[in-house]
């Protein structure tokens, strides 16, 4: 079989996704985006094996070059022709498998976490829906293994499923961290697995039952008609797209009036980051009305002093406004709906919107603002769409 195919100058030319031999089974691997890793793939007995030797240089601090990449080829041949495992014994010891990875993670999350329930919640996810990916070592997952392991639950559940694929990102970043994988991200999305699986905005919702964003203007009607404390909450968390807990557990405190903002600090905060929310003028209204009626520092206070207003009551005030089965939750869905669907503004102003933290490690460096003022002008749109019904006719 011929070798050394390959040359320095045609791999740096070389930029289409695919693999590329060097003969002798020897290959070079370009995924999507343009890293570049070397491959020894074999066949023993009719069983096709692969093993990876490496990033080519300028995908990683300890790259292998083309050189380096022959000499780790003719050791793998020469044990292929002795009759020995690829893999030295040292090499065997220090092959840990995704589970053990997985179980590192865990553990630090577990100690990390503030919030005993999300921390179970994250390990119950990777035990029961990544389970496929246990026992394989960490070194060699694959693009495709994820896939695979995704796709049972992909369309059937797929806030599950993403949430499991964002946690399989993490176990695999902590073992490229650790030197037991090199390469791009198997479970990235961008560049990596949007190419295997359908994207999430094509699929039916996952957990969280949400408005549809045409109904919205008929439901807002439906809230500010009723006078109760519940009917403000949900209008003030649809017109802000906050969360539940972030709306009940409002303080007066939190509150800058003159400059209509809301800001939420860090500890009250799921990604632990302090929120500003610029504030709508109806979303001021609503605040200045529930001003008479404070007690203590609760701006949605409940049945009983100094508790706030209930999960429960703020559902019941949604399913009767509404007339569905819809949750808290999904307002932030429909918010997001709302502004993909009908507006133009960029995916990363609706995303701050949100509060949702910035995936990707360039994009969050750049990024040095929380684009006030563009959210400031999307939740004004957003509340003249939401009140454009609101207001009985005279």
């Amino acid at each position: 079989m011929a070798k050394e195919k390959l040359t320095k100058t045609k791999i740096e030319k070389l930029t289409k996704p695919g693999v590329y031999s060097d003969g002798a089974g020897l290959f070079l691997r370009v995924r999507v985006g343009g890293s570049k890793s070397w491959h020894f793939i074999w066949k023993k007995d009719g069983k096709r094996s692969e093993k990876a030797l490496g990033p080519y240089p300028g995908f990683s601090t300890r790259p292998v070059t083309l050189e380096l990449a022959r000499e780790k080829a003719d050791e793998i041949r020469e044990r292929l022709a002795r009759g020995q495992d690829v893999e030295s014994d040292k090499e065997k010891g220090e092959r840990p498998t995704f589970r053990d990875i997985m179980r590192d993670v865990i553990d630090i999350k577990q100690k990390a976490s503030k919030n005993a329930k999300h921390a179970a919640q994250w390990a119950m996810t990777l035990e029961t829906y990544a389970k496929a990916l246990h026992a394989r070592p960490v070194g060699e997952i694959t693009l495709a293994n994820v896939a695979d392991c995704l796709k049972p639950i992909w369309s059937e559940k797929p806030e599950t499923a993403d949430r499991t694929r964002m946690r399989i990102a993490t176990v695999m970043d902590a073992a490229k961290v650790h030197g037991h994988y090199q390469g791009d991200n198997p479970a990235a999305w961008k560049g990596g697995l949007e190419h295997l699986l359908p994207a999430r905005s094509k699929l039916t919702r996952g957990h969280h039952a949400a408005l549809d964003y045409k109904a919205m203007p008929k439901t807002m009607k439906a809230l500010r008609a009723s006078s109760g404390v519940s009917a403000r909450a949900v209008e003030f968390a649809a017109l802000t797209a906050g969360r539940s807990g972030e709306i009940r557990g409002a303080v007066w405190g939190e509150i800058d009036f003159d400059a209509a903002v809301w800001i939420i600090p860090k500890e009250r905060m799921k990604a632990g980051v302090e929120h500003r929310v610029p504030l709508s003028a109806r979303a001021v209204e609503i605040l200045r009305e529930r001003e008479p009626h404070a007690t203590g520092a609760l701006i949605f206070e409940g049945g009983k002093e100094g508790q706030p207003i209930s999960d429960t009551a703020m559902v019941k005030a949604l399913r009767l406004a509404s007339g569905t089965g819809d949750t808290l939750h999904g307002l932030r869905s429909t918010f997001r709906d709302w502004a993909g669907d009908e507006t133009h503004y960029p995916r990363d102003v609706a995303e701050a919107a949100l509060a949702h933290a910035v995936r990707d490690k360039t994009e969050a460096a750049y990024r040095r603002s929380d684009a006030l003022g563009k959210r400031r002008a999307l939740m004004t749109d957003w509340a003249a769409y939401c009140g454009k019904d609101a207001e009985p006719k005279s």
